[in-house]
Parts: structure tokens; sequence; C-alpha cells
């Protein structure tokens, strides 16, 4: 069995309510991607994420405890920078809300993401980017720093994790060349 400590964890603190933190959760579309294709705010709900040929998967709204908690399952994902797809099938998304200094703290935990799998370092870094930049951004001033819909400049974040890839990857190089930090 894999130890808690081996999954990807990360915890920041926000000036809105755990209501507040939770509502902007579940907009997925306001910090992780505008182009979220599906129900991101019901349980049992499925949606699609996609970052243009580089990363795409698709996700189960698990559980929603309102103020409290959002669980995601991966149903299906691929990466075109590793060799082994299933690296993220099955692991799950985490995020648990407490009420903390007057605000809200809120810990992202990406279950089954392991410093074993080929996808880490870029996985993490991105995570970073999407949750303490772009989620934290939007819980405390309501607005984030999603992917766009389509063809428009990636946040900041994402050009680190791309220019990572292309060390790893010669076929991503292109869109390392290409891409414009936001």
């Amino acid at each position: 069995m894999m130890q808690a400590a081996e999954n990807f964890t990360t915890t920041f603190p926000v000036d809105r309510t755990p209501q507040e933190a939770f509502e902007a959760i579940t907009n997925v579309r306001g910090w992780w991607s505008q182009g979220v294709e599906g129900v991101t705010d019901q349980a049992g709900g499925e949606f699609d994420y996609r970052f243009k040929d580089v990363h795409r998967c698709k996700v189960r709204v698990t559980e929603l405890v309102p103020g409290q908690k959002v669980a995601w399952l991966i149903l299906d994902n691929y990466f075109n920078f590793i060799d082994d797809q299933a690296e993220w099938k099955n692991t799950e998304v985490v995020f648990e809300i407490s009420e903390k200094d007057g605000g809200a703290e809120v810990r992202f935990t990406h279950v089954g993401l392991v410093p074993q799998y080929e996808c880490y370092d870029v996985c993490t870094n991105a995570w970073g980017g999407y949750i303490a930049g772009s989620l934290r951004n939007l819980i405390n001033t309501g607005t984030g720093q999603p992917n766009p819909k389509e063809d428009g400049n990636a946040p900041a974040h994402q050009h680190a994790a791309t220019v990572h890839r292309a060390k790893r990857s010669p076929q991503a190089t292109s869109l390392a060349d290409t891409e414009v930090s936001a």
C-alpha cells in the first residue's frame, strides 16, 4: 500500500470563507481550464480537461461536501510526454477545506501522484501553478489564470512545465519554443 507522504500535497491559506473556497474549487473553468467540458459541481458529474495535444483527462466528481471537501477520480488520462499512460488513471484528486484564522485553508492532494512516476516533476510543477497560483487567486480575488479555451497563451506556470517536458521529449520542443508566458 502506498504511503500518504508520497502523494503530492500542497496547502495554502486564503482570505475567504471555506464555502467561498469550495465554490471556487468547483468552478474548474475559473482556475484550471476555460475549455473544460462537462459537470464540475455535482457529485457523480464527469468532465473532460484538455491542454492542446499535451494532456487530456476524464474526471468524475466523487464527493462534494460544501465548505469542506471536493474529491475527483481520474477515469482516463493521456500525456504526450510519457510512456506509461496509466500513471494518472484511477488516481484521486482531493481538496480539503478548513476554517483558519478568519479565512480558510485549502489542502490539495493528488492521491497516487508519486515521485516514482515519469510525469511527477512536470505534474507537480503544473499543479503548483494551478493550485497555489490560479486557484488561490480565484478564491482571494475572484480571478484565476486558467488555460484559455483554444490557441491562447497559457499561464506562466504552464510554460515552465512545457520547457521541462521539452527536455524529456523532443516532440514537445516546438510547443516550448512557441508558447509565450501570460
